[in-house]
């Protein structure tokens, strides 16, 4: 018999999943199984993870088939239905050990409930399987799970459910234990990251988080955050931003476009002109604060007018990493009722956008070159400094560590020391 083979699938918070779903596994004794990690965010990502079933499928014989993830949550029928798959769990049941204890084998041999997927919309408590050490080098840390907005675009509240929190003093004491394993930086990540602490006692709010892990563990020399709404940004985080240099300046904010009405149907809770205040304020109190964004191209009804606005905010924002998704309707959201962009169209715009956020990045990279940074090695030749920028080295540095680094110059998308 052999260890389950696990395939992920969409974002980081799944990749930090399937690292918990491993250690469960291997507790229940689960072998001879593959497992696939799916994505629901867009049809294409559901075409993706039936294509990657069935690859796995041909490659292990004999093996069960576990489809669990978004997809599986949302629209647990298609795996259902198909012939390689075994059994398909929810988001819910994957972080349960008495799920795994269930799915060894000969334990499946005679299975009569193929789909074992709960309703997502009435878990109260966040996955409690916290894992210490998932990344090489740095650690991320699920500090939120669900969402509680409805955004017309977006399937995951659906595959993940309503928003809940870990309380901060279990998330305060992983990240002691994380630092005492040696990592030297730590990211936190969340589904809706900024609605943390919303469903817990007296409401505290992400920037109370980041200030009291700081306080409370002052041996971690980096703290980072993942994607952040920036409409939901707090006192407090303003606060960190402008007085702990612990606390990472790159940002990955959830914009969508550039534009009020599109903002608007899609059911954004900002405006155009949120947004470019917010990087102002932001890099008024940190000015080396860098900018990453999500932006969809050719959002339904999207004109060319309304596409400039957006175009024109990775300007207006001061945008340097750019994620770009070209629309496509998701069944079982409003989007993909309303009057769509054609096909042809809507990659032509992400054609101009990644153009955009290419050009953006140049001219980052460019004004680091003379400047000394704080590296953390990700690999022998490789890391990234305080803002997430890539530094490609001549000579072997150890991995793990931060080292300074004068920056001689830059190649495509990474700077050269």
């Amino acid at each position: 018999m052999s260890a389950p083979i696990f395939s992920t699938l969409g974002c980081r918070l799944n990749a930090y999943e399937t690292e918990a779903m491993k250690e469960l596994a291997a507790a229940a004794g689960v072998d001879n199984a593959v497992v696939v990690n799916t994505c629901a965010v867009t049809a294409e990502a559901v075409r993706k993870a039936k294509q990657e079933i069935r690859r796995l499928a041909r490659e292990n014989p004999g093996a069960s088939i576990i489809v669990t993830g978004c997809a599986a949550q949302t629209e647990p029928e298609t795996f259902a239905s198909m012939a390689e798959v075994t059994k398909v769990i929810g988001n819910t049941e994957k972080m349960q050990a008495e799920t795994w204890t269930s799915l060894r084998a000969p334990d499946l041999i005679g299975l009569t409930e193929k789909v074992q997927v709960d309703d997502i919309m009435s878990v109260r408590e966040t996955a409690g399987h916290l894992i210490d050490g998932f990344g090489r080098h740095r650690a991320y840390v699920q500090v939120q799970n669900g969402c509680d907005h409805r955004c017309t675009f977006c399937i995951i509240p659906y595959g993940r459910g309503n928003s809940r929190s870990v309380p901060a003093g279990v998330v305060v004491d992983q990240i002691k234990r994380l630092v005492d394993k040696g990592f030297n930086e730590v990211v936190l990540t969340g589904v809706d990251l900024t609605s943390w602490g919303a469903d817990l006692p007296a409401t505290p709010r992400l920037g109370d988080l980041v200030m009291r892990i700081l306080r409370l563990v002052p041996d971690l020399p980096r703290l980072r955050i993942s994607s952040i709404d920036s409409i939901e940004a707090d006192e407090a985080l303003m606060g960190a931003i402008a007085t702990e240099p612990r606390l990472m300046p790159h940002l990955h904010l959830s914009l969508q476009a550039g534009d009020d009405m599109i903002l608007k149907r899609m059911k954004r809770r900002h405006l155009r002109d949120d947004a470019i205040r917010f990087c102002e304020e932001a890099r008024r109190l940190r000015p080396d604060m860098v900018f990453g964004a999500d932006i969809i191209a050719g959002f339904p009804t999207e004109t060319d007018e309304m596409f400039a606005n957006s175009l024109k905010l990775v300007e207006d924002c001061g945008l340097t990493f750019l994620h770009v998704f070209p629309f496509s309707p998701r069944k079982g959201t409003p989007a993909a009722r309303m009057p769509q962009v054609r096909g042809p169209l809507v990659k032509e715009r992400a054609a101009l956008l990644r153009a955009a956020g290419d050009a953006a990045l140049a001219r980052h990279l460019a004004a680091q070159v003379g400047r000394q940074h704080q590296v953390l090695m990700e690999g022998p030749r490789m890391g990234r400094t305080e803002q997430f920028t890539e530094v490609q080295f001549t000579e072997d540095r150890p991995e793990g560590q931060i080292v300074t680094a004068r920056i001689a110059g830059f190649a495509q998308t990474a700077l050269t020391a």
